[in-house]
């Protein structure tokens, strides 16, 4: 499976040891771009998660918002468990 956008997202979405499974979530601080790509959402999507805080826990550098990939895989397990 082809991954979309920027290098650093794609080689580590790319790591996945097996068709299906979880894939690895990169070993720094993701960017709003980087979350959209991993869901697969258009940005503002994130963005509205955000506003709505419904989204994967984020905080801001300065200006600039960040993802903890920890927070971010967390998320994804609380949700998968609501949904069950």
């Amino acid at each position: 499976m082809a991954t979309r956008g920027t290098p650093r997202v794609k080689a580590a979405l790319d790591q996945a040891s097996a068709p299906g499974s979880p894939q690895p979530l990169p070993a720094r601080y993701l960017e709003p771009e980087d979350i959209a790509e991993i869901f697969q959402v258009p940005l503002e999507t994130v963005y509205q998660w955000r506003r709505k805080r419904t989204g994967p826990p984020g905080f801001r550098v300065g200006r600039h918002l960040r993802y903890d990939p920890t927070e971010v895989a967390q998320w994804v397990a609380n949700q998968t468990r609501e949904a069950a």
